[in-house]
């Protein structure tokens, strides 16, 4: 018997980030949990990030470009829903094993929200990209969770 996974989307907003977002999208394609789809939402880039995007949706079908006139970061992440939903952005890149390790922490505590931590790193420097190394696991309540991110603790 095939178990089935669930369709996780991700949604990547793209706006004048044609020199990061190739290796972005190379560390979403790239994951160990494979049943994705990836949403480039081309937020009306003026530069050659559109074009970047079509490219990558030619070379993996699970890649779906959205071309749209620049609406911001929000309504750029409001343009795809799967599943499960998780918003990259085009900036960033992430370890080979985050979408699993997200994915695996939501079934572990069956809860509906996973978040995982950022590592900062600058221009010209190699990223730490291990999503487990030196982190801890916490569950919260809705109630807690929401003063954490309002008060923007840890």
């Amino acid at each position: 018997m095939k178990i089935m996974t669930p369709l996780i989307s991700i949604i990547v907003p793209c706006y004048k980030v044609e020199k990061y977002l190739p290796k972005c999208i190379d560390s979403i394609i790239n994951q160990s949990y494979k049943n994705l789809e990836i949403f480039l939402v081309d937020d009306g880039s003026p530069d050659n990030t559109g074009q970047i995007c079509d490219d990558y949706a030619v070379k993996d079908n699970r890649v779906k470009v959205i071309h749209k006139t620049n609406g911001g970061l929000s309504d750029a992440r409001n343009a795809a829903i799967g599943d499960y939903i998780l918003f990259i952005d085009s900036d960033d890149i992430v370890a080979e094993n985050h979408v699993e390790h997200l994915y695996n922490m939501i079934r572990k505590t069956n809860s509906d929200i996973a978040i995982d931590i950022i590592q900062p790193f600058y221009e010209g420097s190699e990223p730490i990209i291990d999503t487990l190394q030196g982190k801890q696991e916490a569950v919260y309540n809705a109630d807690e969770i929401l003063k954490k991110m309002f008060y923007q603790k840890e």
